[in-house]
């Protein structure tokens, strides 16, 4: 009895251990599969990780990398949750309130003494933080005294020393700083100690902004600087695409300066890098005297940039470039808000150029989403999606290139690369020379195949120093006259600059280039003229002349008539040529050739309307053009019009003897009389 209880003891162990073990087992395999993230959508290349900690409505920063990664409108941008359902999001892109702008209730000017005395009545019962005043003052420089009060007459000093000025060529400064506050009423004190009044005829009063927006800085690049005749120009590499740039700060330690600055951006059309304007501010540094120096250094842009590149263009005039020690640039943050329904990762993803931007109903995420607080959640660094293979870099660009017969081309160029990827080549001489006036003749050329590519011409003036000598016209004393010697023919030269020391003068100067025609004969080819004046207490003593077409030889003629007065000097000669870029995208170990020289070719078509921004917002590797290598030409190719009278008439010689050879043939014969 007592080993049947036993046995039964033991099998009653035994199947309780076994079904422990599967329990066991099966809640392992339970929280193994809970601790799985559901597998993601295959058509995003791009993840992040959100560690959430607790559920409910959560707003992020997105970074730069994140926005660098998606399309410039975040329509690709996708959260996911550990179960693989897709959540509602909400992108909110803080912005500046309008400013309230009106013009005043009440303005009164009038003189008292050396000051001109101008009384306001703002019209605001808000707060306000500037005033621009209205003049149709063509030049002046001024200081400003600013006070407030709550009724008519002077009240508290606001500000003291404050410039007003502009410029002979319409460049103006006239706002006028206020500190914050409610001032019904403004009086503005214009010191006329040093200069003549002028008149005033009104003004606006700007509110101020009672909640601004967030920014924050953007550690830039200063990848390029090229000085042009008037005009520097910086290249900055902002790190990432897509950013919301707010404004632009010019850093310089030059005392005192004014300058027009324009911030523009590049973008792709037709096959073709263009340049769009996305704001323009006045940048100064002035004081007026024995007053305190006064300067504003930055530009407000307010503007999504789409690459990564930025252009600051200076503009200079008759003064020397400035001194410039930094660029600060500050951008917009870009906020990412959702509903967490639970704790846990959750999965932001980027990277698909054909999806729809999502549509989805924010009823659920309540109504005070914008008042949501920043949280302190931070995305994981970008990282491949695991459920998608990765594409190349700007794939598909290389693929479906058409082959190319070169028997056509007079002229090619090896290509050399260092690194893979999206690659830049500036043109050379040779090229610019030898090429199409439009460039359309280019080609790109990998085992005997197309390579597609993208012209970027630029605002960029590179300067050439040409060969110039002095020739008097011996027939009439009264013109000057100068012989400029460029390195190439058929050159896009599109400026010309020049100095003279002659203190006192004023000349029309005019550029031509003599060429033949196929006879050879000569005539002049008009390319541009210019009316120059210099007076002793002009600071500027530089001529720059734009070429309304661009010369087709390589001789070009300055002349200007003196009448009745002496000639003048002209020195320090120079001529500017816009530097152009080819972009594409190749690899180190390919045979790449560049053909140029073909007068009948085409402009190219290639399909790059999907890529195009993408190859334009890579960072690119610089290639480098070996030397010039002359194709095979045929007789009628070696023969340039304008260059061969000799060929002309001895062809022509020769035409004429075949056919008076053909004439006596036809002729009847004349019998001799019997």
């Amino acid at each position: 009895m007592n080993g049947k209880l036993h046995k039964a003891s033991q099998s009653l162990f035994y199947r309780r251990l076994c079904l422990s073990v599967v329990v066991g087992c099966t809640l392992v395999a339970a929280c193994g599969s809970f601790g799985q993230s559901a597998p993601l959508p295959a058509d995003w290349r791009h993840e992040q990780r959100l560690e959430v900690t607790a559920s409910g409505l959560l707003k992020l920063s997105l970074p730069p990398a994140t926005l660098d990664a998606a399309r410039p409108d975040l329509e690709d941008l996708r959260i996911y949750d550990a179960a693989g359902h897709e959540v509602p999001y909400l992108i909110e892109r803080p912005r500046p309130a309008g400013k309230i702008t009106q013009t005043v209730k009440s303005f009164n000017a009038s003189l008292s003494g050396a000051f001109t005395v101008l009384t306001v009545e703002t019209g605001l019962d808000q707060p306000i933080d500037g005033i621009t005043l209205e003049t149709p003052a063509t030049a002046f420089l001024k200081a400003v005294q600013i006070s407030g009060s709550r009724t008519a007459g002077a009240g508290q000093t606001l500000a003291y020393g404050q410039p007003i000025f502009r410029e002979p060529g319409g460049t103006s400064q006239l706002r006028l700083t206020v500190p914050t506050g409610v001032w019904p009423w403004l009086q503005l004190t214009v010191f006329d100690q040093r200069s003549q009044p002028i008149p005033f005829t009104g003004a606006r009063v700007h509110a101020a902004v009672v909640a601004p927006a967030p920014a924050e800085a953007v550690p830039i690049t200063i990848t390029g600087r090229d000085e042009s005749p008037g005009e520097t120009r910086l290249t900055l590499n902002l790190g990432a695409a897509n950013l919301d740039v707010a404004d632009i700060q010019i850093v310089s330690s030059e005392p005192l300066f004014t300058r027009l600055v324009t911030v523009a951006v590049p973008y792709a059309s037709d096959g073709t890098i263009r340049e769009r304007s996305l704001a323009q501010g006045l940048i100064y540094r002035i004081a007026v005297e024995d007053q305190p120096a006064c300067s504003n250094l930055t530009v407000s842009v307010e503007n999504p940039v789409p690459s990564r590149e930025l252009r600051v263009l200076i503009g200079n005039k008759d003064s020397p470039p400035l001194p410039i020690t930094g660029v600060r640039v500050e951008r917009r943050p870009v906020y990412l808000v959702f509903l967490a329904r639970t704790a846990g990762p959750y999965h932001l993803l980027t990277g698909n150029s054909r999806c729809a931007a999502p549509r989805y109903d924010l009823a659920a995420l309540g109504s005070n989403l914008k008042a949501v607080a920043v949280s302190p959640i931070k995305a994981s660094p970008l990282a491949d999606n695991p459920a998608y293979r990765a594409p190349e870099v700007l794939a598909g660009i290389q693929q479906g290139a058409a082959a190319l017969d070169v028997s056509a081309w007079k002229f090619r160029k090896a290509v050399s690369l260092k690194n893979p990827g999206a690659q830049s080549i500036e043109l050379d001489l040779d090229v610019l020379s030898h090429a199409q006036p439009g460039l359309a003749d280019l080609r790109l050329v990998s085992s005997g195949k197309q390579l597609p590519y993208i012209l970027e011409p630029t605002s960029i003036g590179r300067p050439l120093t040409p060969t110039v000598t002095a020739a008097s016209d011996k027939q009439d004393q009264t013109i000057s006259r100068w012989v400029l010697k460029l390195p190439r023919t058929g050159l896009p030269i599109n400026r010309l600059s020049c100095e003279s020391y002659t203190p006192l003068f004023q000349r029309v100067v005019t550029l031509c280039e003599e060429l033949s025609d196929n006879r050879g004969d000569k005539y002049r080819r008009p390319l541009g003229g210019a009316s120059w004046f210099q007076t002793p207490d002009l600071a500027g003593r530089q001529l720059i002349l734009t070429l309304e077409a661009s010369p087709a030889g390589d001789n070009l003629i300055l002349e200007t008539h003196n009448a009745d007065n002496p000639p003048i000097d002209l020195v320090k000669f120079q001529v500017f040529y816009p530097a152009t870029r080819v972009l594409f995208k190749a690899q180190p170990g390919d045979e790449l050739l560049l053909y140029y020289g073909n007068p009948q070719a085409g402009v190219p078509h290639y399909d790059l309307s999907l890529v195009a921004g993408q190859l334009l917002a890579a960072d690119h590797a610089e290639a480098g053009l070996g030397a010039e290598q002359p194709l095979k030409k045929s007789w009628a190719e070696s023969y340039t019009p304008g260059k061969g009278g000799i060929i002309f008439w001895g062809v022509l010689g020769l035409v004429v003897v075949v056919l008076l050879i053909i004439v006596s043939r036809l002729l009847p014969r004349t019998q001799p009389p019997e």
